[in-house]
């Protein structure tokens, strides 16, 4: 491969990882906006809320963390000569 093939495939794959944080940053929205939902129909207490929105976070902040690991990994081997 040339180096500007390899620039964009290194492009295009920070693209791709870009396009699923922003999908698991889309779910995390939908899942806030139906805990604040239940929460208003009193489905929810207002600490248990709290809490799931806290692993919400966390988990979104795990997997984001994983996209970016295999991100920087293809890089790597894309850009290995």
């Amino acid at each position: 491969l040339t180096g500007e093939r390899r620039t964009e495939l290194v492009k295009q794959v920070k693209k791709i990882g870009e396009e699923y944080k922003v999908a698991i940053r889309n779910v995390r929205r939908d899942a806030n906006e139906l805990l604040k939902r239940l929460k208003k129909d009193k489905e929810v207490s207002e600490d248990e809320m709290f809490r799931l929105q806290e692993h919400i976070q966390k988990s979104t902040d795990a997997y984001i963390s994983s996209i970016d690991d295999i991100v920087a990994g293809k890089e790597k081997e894309v850009t290995e000569v």
